[in-house]
């Protein structure tokens, strides 16, 4: 059994790497996959488990503490890889570490699958762990971003960010006012902890893409009715979005969308069997996150190593 450790993980992965074995993760069969969560107040321990069969079997235990400040991460656990064919644990990986590559990995690969390749400007509503990460991997797949924009309710923390983005070879902005920033994003991605919508889908640029990350709960929602009515919608994963984060949950109960206005997953949208239609739509896609993809993520990493 191999430990990897979060310094390891840093060293070997790339958004290439990330991007690549998630895409390539998808054309196979469908992973069975099963979340259990509890919660504390605004505590939160969540236990993720997938198999993907000829790849791996694998576990993520995570807790998250949104209280926690720098540097100690609100995200914090493990992910063990179990070998496809006789069981015994393979691998054990730093589950921060994997969680943020993983996660920006998927919106990355959600974008490449449905943002215009000319996007330009990027909008980024959060500040936290998950922010620069996901800023990276967009950039990654859309190296035609030339500016990024950053909208945090804490405006310090925001400018914190947009110092390590200094390498990053856009122009980087902090934004006061997250209506203002939002008809001037091509590509809009939200990471937040809130549960009220903050994303004004009215305010929605023609054309643009949206990322939704934060919302992981039935009770959390960070985009409003006009975004999902407006826009084409797309999960990462049907059995761990639609009918489990409030994101999609609490629309579907109201009426304003109904299950056939989610038009695809990843396996759909790598296969090229849904997607963008025309310049002009927005795109609106939900990354709910899932056992198979800290798996795909850790198997590549650990195969890389």
């Amino acid at each position: 059994m191999r430990v990897i450790t979060a310094e390891e993980i840093r060293r070997t992965a790339t958004w290439p790497l990330v991007v690549e074995a998630l895409r390539e993760g998808h054309l196979g069969p469908k992973a069975k996959a099963g979340d259990t969560l509890i919660e504390t107040g605004n505590r939160k321990m969540l236990v993720r488990s997938g198999w993907i069969d000829g790849v791996a079997g694998g576990v993520k235990a995570v807790t998250v503490f949104p209280d926690n400040q720098p540097p100690r991460p609100t995200v914090q656990g493990q992910v063990l890889l179990f070998d496809d064919q006789t069981g015994a644990v393979s691998a054990v990986l730093d589950g921060t570490e994997i969680t943020r590559w993983k996660t920006a990995g998927d919106s990355a690969l959600g974008t490449d699958c449905l943002a215009r390749p000319d996007v330009k400007t990027m909008l980024m509503a959060g500040a936290g762990t998950m922010a620069e990460p996901l800023i990276r991997a967009h950039t990654s797949v859309r190296p035609s971003l030339s500016r990024v924009i950053i909208w945090n309710r804490t405006r310090a923390r925001a400018e914190t960010l947009a110092e390590r983005l200094g390498d990053l070879g856009a122009v980087v902005e902090v934004a006061g006012d997250l209506d203002a920033a939002l008809p001037e994003a091509d590509l809009v991605c939200v990471a937040t902890m809130t549960i009220e919508p903050i994303i004004t889908g009215a305010l929605l640029k023609t054309g643009c893409h949206v990322d939704l990350v934060g919302a992981f709960t039935p009770a959390m929602r960070e985009a409003d009715d006009d975004a999902l009515r407006r826009g084409r919608l797309f999960v990462d994963s049907f059995e761990t979005t639609v009918h489990e984060i409030g994101e999609l949950i609490i629309p579907l109960a109201a009426g304003i969308i109904d299950e056939a206005d989610v038009l695809g997953d990843l396996h759909a949208l790598v296969a090229g069997e849904a997607g963008r239609q025309s310049a002009d739509e927005i795109t609106v896609y939900k990354n709910g996150g899932g056992a198979h993809l800290d798996i795909m993520t850790a198997h590549a990493i650990a195969g890389a190593d």
